[in-house]
Protein backbone atom coordinates (compact mmCIF):
# COMPACT_ATOMS: atom_id res chain seq x y z
CA UNK A 1 0.00 0.00 0.00
CA UNK A 2 1.47 3.46 -0.84
CA UNK A 3 2.78 5.89 1.99
CA UNK A 4 -0.49 8.11 3.04
CA UNK A 5 0.44 11.67 4.21
CA UNK A 6 -2.06 14.20 5.03
CA UNK A 7 -0.22 16.54 2.40
CA UNK A 8 -1.97 17.56 -0.61
CA UNK A 9 -3.10 16.15 -3.48
CA UNK A 10 -2.03 17.29 -6.78
CA UNK A 11 -5.18 16.85 -9.54
CA UNK A 12 -3.98 16.71 -13.07
CA UNK A 13 -4.14 19.94 -14.94
CA UNK A 14 -6.08 20.48 -18.13
CA UNK A 15 -3.47 20.45 -20.60
CA UNK A 16 -5.25 22.87 -23.15
CA UNK A 17 -6.84 25.07 -20.48
CA UNK A 18 -4.61 27.46 -22.16
CA UNK A 19 -6.18 27.45 -25.13
CA UNK A 20 -9.70 28.60 -23.40
CA UNK A 21 -8.17 31.35 -20.91
CA UNK A 22 -8.63 34.97 -20.77
CA UNK A 23 -6.66 36.18 -23.43
CA UNK A 24 -9.11 33.86 -25.82
CA UNK A 25 -11.98 35.70 -23.94
CA UNK A 26 -10.84 38.90 -24.70
CA UNK A 27 -10.08 37.98 -28.34
CA UNK A 28 -13.73 36.49 -28.76
CA UNK A 29 -14.65 39.96 -26.92
CA UNK A 30 -13.00 42.03 -29.54
CA UNK A 31 -13.94 40.43 -32.17
CA UNK A 32 -17.54 40.51 -31.53
CA UNK A 33 -17.32 44.32 -31.08
CA UNK A 34 -15.67 44.61 -34.55
CA UNK A 35 -18.59 42.54 -35.71
CA UNK A 36 -21.26 44.36 -34.21
CA UNK A 37 -19.61 47.52 -35.58
CA UNK A 38 -19.72 46.21 -38.49
CA UNK A 39 -23.55 44.78 -38.52
CA UNK A 40 -24.25 48.80 -36.90
CA UNK A 41 -22.55 50.22 -40.22
CA UNK A 42 -24.09 48.14 -42.59
CA UNK A 43 -27.21 48.65 -40.93
CA UNK A 44 -27.10 52.30 -41.27
CA UNK A 45 -25.79 52.46 -45.03
CA UNK A 46 -28.35 50.31 -46.13
CA UNK A 47 -31.17 52.35 -44.12
CA UNK A 48 -29.85 55.54 -46.41
CA UNK A 49 -29.94 53.58 -49.42
CA UNK A 50 -33.26 52.10 -48.63
CA UNK A 51 -34.70 55.07 -47.14
CA UNK A 52 -35.70 53.03 -44.49
CA UNK A 53 -35.56 54.01 -40.43
CA UNK A 54 -33.30 51.60 -38.37
CA UNK A 55 -33.21 52.28 -35.03
CA UNK A 56 -30.85 51.91 -32.60
CA UNK A 57 -32.53 49.08 -30.92
CA UNK A 58 -33.05 47.03 -33.42
CA UNK A 59 -29.14 47.58 -34.04
CA UNK A 60 -28.09 46.81 -30.90
CA UNK A 61 -29.94 43.49 -30.72
CA UNK A 62 -28.36 42.52 -34.00
CA UNK A 63 -25.06 43.44 -33.09
CA UNK A 64 -25.68 41.39 -29.38
CA UNK A 65 -26.89 38.37 -31.20
CA UNK A 66 -23.68 38.27 -33.45
CA UNK A 67 -21.48 38.79 -30.60
CA UNK A 68 -23.06 35.57 -28.75
CA UNK A 69 -22.10 33.82 -31.92
CA UNK A 70 -18.89 34.98 -32.09
CA UNK A 71 -18.35 33.85 -28.38
CA UNK A 72 -20.25 30.55 -28.60
CA UNK A 73 -19.85 29.25 -31.61
CA UNK A 74 -21.76 26.27 -32.78
CA UNK A 75 -20.76 23.21 -30.98
CA UNK A 76 -19.36 20.46 -33.21
CA UNK A 77 -16.96 17.15 -32.83
CA UNK A 78 -15.59 16.54 -29.68
CA UNK A 79 -15.27 20.36 -28.58
CA UNK A 80 -15.75 21.16 -24.87
CA UNK A 81 -15.81 24.05 -22.95
CA UNK A 82 -12.56 24.20 -20.30
CA UNK A 83 -15.10 23.83 -17.50
CA UNK A 84 -16.16 20.33 -19.28
CA UNK A 85 -12.60 19.61 -20.39
CA UNK A 86 -11.04 19.64 -16.83
CA UNK A 87 -14.17 17.94 -15.31
CA UNK A 88 -13.08 15.26 -17.88
CA UNK A 89 -9.66 14.97 -16.75
CA UNK A 90 -8.46 12.02 -14.10
CA UNK A 91 -7.63 13.36 -10.50
CA UNK A 92 -4.47 11.15 -8.98
CA UNK A 93 -2.30 11.59 -6.28
CA UNK A 94 1.11 11.96 -7.03
CA UNK A 95 3.99 10.84 -4.24
CA UNK A 96 7.48 10.37 -4.47
CA UNK A 97 10.06 8.27 -2.85
CA UNK A 98 13.78 7.20 -3.05
CA UNK A 99 15.60 3.96 -2.95
CA UNK A 100 18.88 3.84 -1.29
CA UNK A 101 21.51 0.95 -0.63
CA UNK A 102 24.39 0.88 1.58
CA UNK A 103 27.50 -0.77 0.41
CA UNK A 104 26.11 -4.78 1.01
CA UNK A 105 23.55 -3.85 -1.77
CA UNK A 106 20.66 -3.71 1.12
CA UNK A 107 18.00 -1.37 0.42
CA UNK A 108 16.93 1.71 3.03
CA UNK A 109 13.36 0.81 4.97
CA UNK A 110 11.73 3.33 7.44
CA UNK A 111 9.86 2.33 10.36
CA UNK A 112 6.77 5.02 10.78
CA UNK A 113 4.64 5.48 14.13
CA UNK A 114 1.39 5.15 11.85
CA UNK A 115 1.73 1.96 9.71
CA UNK A 116 3.52 -1.79 11.23
CA UNK A 117 5.19 -2.18 7.89
CA UNK A 118 8.51 -0.44 6.47
CA UNK A 119 9.15 2.20 4.02
CA UNK A 120 11.20 3.68 1.91
CA UNK A 121 11.85 6.97 2.24
CA UNK A 122 8.91 9.38 0.62
CA UNK A 123 5.62 11.18 0.74
CA UNK A 124 3.16 12.82 -1.10
CA UNK A 125 4.21 15.50 -3.74
CA UNK A 126 2.78 18.98 -2.22
CA UNK A 127 0.73 21.43 -4.65
CA UNK A 128 2.76 23.32 -7.30
CA UNK A 129 5.74 20.65 -6.12
CA UNK A 130 7.71 19.00 -8.47
CA UNK A 131 8.09 15.18 -7.53
CA UNK A 132 12.06 15.31 -7.62
CA UNK A 133 12.08 18.40 -5.45
CA UNK A 134 9.62 16.49 -3.09
CA UNK A 135 12.02 13.65 -2.96
CA UNK A 136 14.41 16.15 -1.59
CA UNK A 137 12.30 18.02 0.63
CA UNK A 138 11.80 14.17 2.37
CA UNK A 139 14.79 12.85 2.38
CA UNK A 140 15.05 16.38 4.45
CA UNK A 141 12.17 15.87 6.82
CA UNK A 142 12.75 12.18 7.68
CA UNK A 143 16.01 11.33 6.98
CA UNK A 144 17.79 14.94 8.17
CA UNK A 145 19.98 14.52 5.17
CA UNK A 146 20.22 16.77 2.06
CA UNK A 147 20.62 15.87 -1.95
CA UNK A 148 19.20 16.29 -4.77
CA UNK A 149 17.78 12.77 -6.79
CA UNK A 150 17.52 13.50 -10.75
CA UNK A 151 17.72 10.35 -11.99
CA UNK A 152 14.72 8.57 -11.79
CA UNK A 153 14.07 4.45 -11.53
CA UNK A 154 10.58 3.64 -12.05
CA UNK A 155 7.13 5.28 -12.43
CA UNK A 156 4.16 3.12 -10.77
CA UNK A 157 0.91 3.80 -11.80
CA UNK A 158 -1.32 1.99 -8.51
CA UNK A 159 -5.19 1.41 -9.51
CA UNK A 160 -7.94 3.57 -7.99
CA UNK A 161 -9.52 -0.25 -6.63
CA UNK A 162 -6.02 -1.25 -4.62
CA UNK A 163 -7.21 -2.97 -1.35
CA UNK A 164 -6.03 -1.31 2.04
CA UNK A 165 -7.67 2.00 1.09
CA UNK A 166 -10.75 2.39 3.64
CA UNK A 167 -13.44 4.00 1.44
CA UNK A 168 -14.27 7.02 3.21
CA UNK A 169 -10.65 7.72 1.90
CA UNK A 170 -12.24 7.80 -1.87
CA UNK A 171 -8.34 7.02 -2.70
CA UNK A 172 -8.78 7.98 -6.31
CA UNK A 173 -5.27 6.20 -7.41
CA UNK A 174 -1.85 7.50 -7.69
CA UNK A 175 1.57 7.63 -9.37
CA UNK A 176 4.41 6.97 -7.35
CA UNK A 177 7.73 8.44 -8.88
CA UNK A 178 11.00 6.15 -7.17
CA UNK A 179 14.29 8.21 -7.63
CA UNK A 180 17.91 7.00 -7.21
CA UNK A 181 19.35 7.53 -3.93
CA UNK A 182 22.66 5.98 -4.27
CA UNK A 183 24.76 4.14 -2.07
CA UNK A 184 25.22 5.31 1.00
CA UNK A 185 28.60 4.42 3.04
CA UNK A 186 28.43 3.89 6.87
CA UNK A 187 30.09 7.36 7.42
CA UNK A 188 26.44 8.67 5.25
CA UNK A 189 24.30 6.36 7.34
CA UNK A 190 25.73 7.34 10.79
CA UNK A 191 24.92 11.33 9.75
CA UNK A 192 21.14 10.16 9.42
CA UNK A 193 18.95 12.37 12.15
CA UNK A 194 15.45 11.40 12.58
CA UNK A 195 13.00 13.71 13.46
CA UNK A 196 10.83 13.65 16.44
CA UNK A 197 7.84 12.09 15.41
CA UNK A 198 6.83 10.36 12.55
CA UNK A 199 10.18 8.07 11.79
CA UNK A 200 11.09 6.13 14.59
CA UNK A 201 13.97 3.74 13.09
CA UNK A 202 16.10 2.94 9.75
CA UNK A 203 17.07 -0.20 9.04
CA UNK A 204 18.77 -1.85 5.46
CA UNK A 205 17.23 -5.26 4.17
CA UNK A 206 18.35 -7.69 2.14
CA UNK A 207 16.41 -7.59 -1.14
CA UNK A 208 14.75 -11.27 -0.86
CA UNK A 209 13.05 -10.00 2.51
CA UNK A 210 11.42 -7.01 1.56
CA UNK A 211 7.85 -8.98 0.90
CA UNK A 212 8.07 -9.68 4.42
CA UNK A 213 8.60 -6.54 5.72
CA UNK A 214 6.85 -4.03 3.35
CA UNK A 215 3.26 -4.18 1.89
CA UNK A 216 3.04 -6.77 -1.17
CA UNK A 217 2.89 -3.41 -4.01
CA UNK A 218 5.55 -1.77 -2.02
CA UNK A 219 7.67 -4.39 -1.99
CA UNK A 220 7.10 -5.04 -5.86
CA UNK A 221 7.73 -1.70 -6.30
CA UNK A 222 11.22 -1.64 -4.32
CA UNK A 223 12.33 -4.55 -6.20
CA UNK A 224 11.19 -3.69 -9.63
CA UNK A 225 13.28 -0.28 -9.16
CA UNK A 226 16.50 -2.26 -7.67
CA UNK A 227 16.44 -4.21 -10.65
CA UNK A 228 16.03 -0.85 -12.83
CA UNK A 229 19.09 -0.05 -11.41
CA UNK A 230 20.88 -2.73 -11.86
CA UNK A 231 19.74 -3.23 -15.45
CA UNK A 232 21.01 0.58 -16.43
CA UNK A 233 18.38 1.71 -18.81
CA UNK A 234 16.65 4.28 -17.13
CA UNK A 235 13.61 4.55 -15.35
CA UNK A 236 11.08 1.96 -16.06
CA UNK A 237 6.81 1.74 -16.25
CA UNK A 238 4.92 0.07 -13.88
CA UNK A 239 1.65 -0.58 -12.91
CA UNK A 240 0.90 -1.76 -9.29
CA UNK A 241 4.44 -2.50 -8.81
CA UNK A 242 5.12 -4.93 -12.17
CA UNK A 243 6.49 -3.63 -15.37
CA UNK A 244 4.95 -2.91 -18.41
CA UNK A 245 7.90 -4.19 -20.05
CA UNK A 246 9.61 -6.70 -17.64
CA UNK A 247 13.72 -7.35 -18.74
CA UNK A 248 15.64 -10.45 -18.33
CA UNK A 249 16.34 -9.74 -14.35
CA UNK A 250 12.27 -9.26 -14.08
CA UNK A 251 11.26 -12.37 -15.71
CA UNK A 252 13.90 -14.39 -14.01
CA UNK A 253 12.90 -12.74 -10.78
CA UNK A 254 16.64 -11.69 -9.84
CA UNK A 255 16.78 -10.90 -6.14
CA UNK A 256 13.70 -12.39 -5.24
CA UNK A 257 15.62 -15.26 -2.72
CA UNK A 258 18.59 -14.62 -0.59
CA UNK A 259 21.56 -14.28 -2.70
CA UNK A 260 24.23 -16.18 -2.77
CA UNK A 261 26.54 -15.56 0.16
CA UNK A 262 30.24 -15.64 -0.49
CA UNK A 263 32.08 -13.18 2.01
CA UNK A 264 35.36 -14.70 2.79
CA UNK A 265 38.39 -12.37 2.04
CA UNK A 266 39.87 -12.06 -1.72
CA UNK A 267 43.22 -12.83 -2.91
CA UNK A 268 44.67 -12.31 -5.89
CA UNK A 269 46.62 -14.55 -8.20
CA UNK A 270 46.99 -18.66 -7.69
CA UNK A 271 45.24 -20.79 -4.93
CA UNK A 272 48.66 -21.76 -2.77
CA UNK A 273 49.08 -25.13 -3.07
CA UNK A 274 48.78 -26.18 0.79
CA UNK A 275 44.82 -24.99 -0.18
CA UNK A 276 42.59 -27.39 -0.91
CA UNK A 277 40.30 -25.72 -4.02
CA UNK A 278 36.02 -26.01 -2.93
CA UNK A 279 34.64 -25.15 -5.68
CA UNK A 280 35.91 -23.16 -8.87
CA UNK A 281 33.85 -20.37 -10.85
CA UNK A 282 34.95 -18.73 -13.66
CA UNK A 283 35.11 -15.01 -15.06
CA UNK A 284 34.12 -16.02 -18.55
CA UNK A 285 34.68 -12.81 -20.72
CA UNK A 286 32.59 -12.40 -23.94
CA UNK A 287 34.02 -10.14 -27.30
CA UNK A 288 32.50 -6.80 -25.65
CA UNK A 289 33.67 -7.41 -22.06
CA UNK A 290 30.42 -8.61 -20.44
CA UNK A 291 31.08 -11.97 -18.49
CA UNK A 292 28.55 -15.16 -18.35
CA UNK A 293 26.19 -15.15 -15.40
CA UNK A 294 23.89 -18.13 -14.43
CA UNK A 295 20.80 -17.28 -13.35
CA UNK A 296 18.42 -20.01 -11.30
CA UNK A 297 14.88 -20.26 -12.79
CA UNK A 298 13.62 -21.66 -9.50
CA UNK A 299 15.03 -19.02 -7.11
CA UNK A 300 16.54 -15.98 -9.28
CA UNK A 301 19.85 -16.61 -7.59
CA UNK A 302 22.66 -15.22 -9.13
CA UNK A 303 25.78 -17.92 -9.88
CA UNK A 304 29.64 -17.51 -11.70
CA UNK A 305 29.72 -20.52 -14.15
CA UNK A 306 31.89 -23.10 -14.06
CA UNK A 307 35.11 -22.84 -16.01
CA UNK A 308 34.40 -24.93 -18.33
CA UNK A 309 31.12 -23.75 -19.44
CA UNK A 310 32.81 -23.09 -23.14
CA UNK A 311 35.69 -23.28 -25.19
CA UNK A 312 37.97 -20.37 -23.99
CA UNK A 313 41.59 -19.05 -25.06
CA UNK A 314 43.98 -17.38 -22.61
CA UNK A 315 42.99 -18.41 -19.03
CA UNK A 316 44.40 -16.50 -16.70
CA UNK A 317 44.33 -17.44 -12.26
CA UNK A 318 42.49 -14.78 -11.07
CA UNK A 319 41.93 -15.22 -7.20
CA UNK A 320 40.55 -17.20 -4.75
CA UNK A 321 38.36 -16.58 -1.36
CA UNK A 322 39.32 -17.91 1.76
CA UNK A 323 38.67 -17.15 5.44
CA UNK A 324 41.28 -17.98 7.50
CA UNK A 325 38.97 -17.88 10.45
CA UNK A 326 36.05 -20.36 9.58
CA UNK A 327 35.31 -23.51 11.61
CA UNK A 328 36.82 -26.22 9.80
CA UNK A 329 39.47 -27.15 7.42
CA UNK A 330 40.86 -24.07 5.39
CA UNK A 331 40.22 -23.96 1.60
CA UNK A 332 39.66 -22.04 -1.19
CA UNK A 333 36.80 -21.03 -3.52
CA UNK A 334 39.18 -20.75 -6.58
CA UNK A 335 38.29 -17.74 -9.50
CA UNK A 336 39.84 -18.06 -12.71
CA UNK A 337 39.24 -15.75 -16.25
CA UNK A 338 39.12 -16.31 -19.90
CA UNK A 339 38.05 -15.34 -23.29
CA UNK A 340 35.03 -17.25 -24.59
CA UNK A 341 35.40 -18.46 -27.82
CA UNK A 342 31.67 -19.93 -28.26
CA UNK A 343 28.51 -21.32 -25.78
CA UNK A 344 27.63 -24.33 -26.45
CA UNK A 345 23.56 -25.52 -26.25
CA UNK A 346 22.69 -24.91 -23.02
CA UNK A 347 23.30 -28.59 -20.42
CA UNK A 348 21.27 -27.26 -17.71
CA UNK A 349 17.91 -26.55 -18.50
CA UNK A 350 17.30 -25.14 -14.62
CA UNK A 351 19.92 -22.01 -15.41
CA UNK A 352 19.01 -19.00 -17.53
CA UNK A 353 22.40 -17.89 -18.99
CA UNK A 354 22.99 -13.87 -19.41
CA UNK A 355 25.37 -11.93 -20.40
CA UNK A 356 26.27 -8.99 -17.46
CA UNK A 357 28.89 -6.27 -16.86
CA UNK A 358 30.93 -7.37 -13.57
CA UNK A 359 29.16 -4.96 -11.61
CA UNK A 360 25.78 -6.08 -12.52
CA UNK A 361 27.72 -9.56 -11.68
CA UNK A 362 28.47 -8.11 -8.35
CA UNK A 363 25.36 -6.30 -7.46
CA UNK A 364 23.40 -9.73 -7.83
CA UNK A 365 26.08 -11.17 -5.07
CA UNK A 366 26.22 -11.00 -1.34
CA UNK A 367 30.03 -10.28 -1.31
CA UNK A 368 30.73 -8.18 1.15
CA UNK A 369 33.56 -5.62 0.89
CA UNK A 370 36.19 -8.15 -0.72
CA UNK A 371 33.38 -7.80 -3.64
CA UNK A 372 35.15 -4.36 -4.93
CA UNK A 373 38.78 -6.17 -4.25
CA UNK A 374 37.22 -8.66 -6.50
CA UNK A 375 35.79 -6.33 -9.12
CA UNK A 376 39.49 -5.07 -9.35
CA UNK A 377 40.82 -7.83 -9.93
CA UNK A 378 38.50 -8.82 -12.46
CA UNK A 379 38.97 -5.66 -14.71
CA UNK A 380 43.24 -6.37 -14.39
CA UNK A 381 42.22 -9.33 -16.30
CA UNK A 382 40.00 -7.71 -19.01
CA UNK A 383 43.03 -5.65 -19.98
CA UNK A 384 45.16 -8.04 -19.80
CA UNK A 385 42.92 -9.91 -21.84
CA UNK A 386 42.98 -6.76 -24.15
CA UNK A 387 38.78 -6.62 -24.26
CA UNK A 388 36.85 -3.60 -23.86
CA UNK A 389 35.08 -2.15 -20.69
CA UNK A 390 31.58 -2.38 -21.10
CA UNK A 391 28.98 -0.07 -21.21
CA UNK A 392 26.03 -0.96 -18.26
CA UNK A 393 22.92 -2.41 -20.47
CA UNK A 394 20.38 -4.55 -19.18
CA UNK A 395 21.39 -8.10 -18.61
CA UNK A 396 20.85 -10.26 -21.79
CA UNK A 397 19.35 -13.92 -21.37
CA UNK A 398 21.13 -16.53 -24.02
CA UNK A 399 19.50 -18.74 -26.86
CA UNK A 400 19.75 -22.16 -25.42
CA UNK A 401 21.23 -23.61 -28.93
CA UNK A 402 24.14 -21.52 -28.07
CA UNK A 403 26.13 -18.77 -29.62
CA UNK A 404 29.22 -18.10 -31.32
CA UNK A 405 31.58 -15.02 -30.98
Amino acid sequence: MPQLTDEAVTPDAPEHAAEEGPEGAAASAAGAGAVGAAVVGAGVAGAAVAGAAVTGASVTAAAAAVGRAAAEPERSGTWMTPAEYGASRAALWTGALVLVTDTDGRVLLQTVDYRTDRLMPGGAVDAGESPAAAAAREMREELGVDGHYPHGLAVDWIPADTPGFPPEMRFPGEILHVYDGGTWTPDRIDAVRLPAQEITGIEFAEPADLPALMDAGDARRALSALRARVAGAGAVLLEDGRPTAPTALDRLGALRTRRVQQRAAWHPGPVPAHLPVRERSGWLFAPDGRVLLLIARATGAAHLPSPTAGPTAGTLPLGYRNDAGAAGPACADARTAARLTALPPAADPAYARLLATPEQVRELSDWGPAGLRELASVHEARERLRLPAPPRTPPVELPEDGRHF
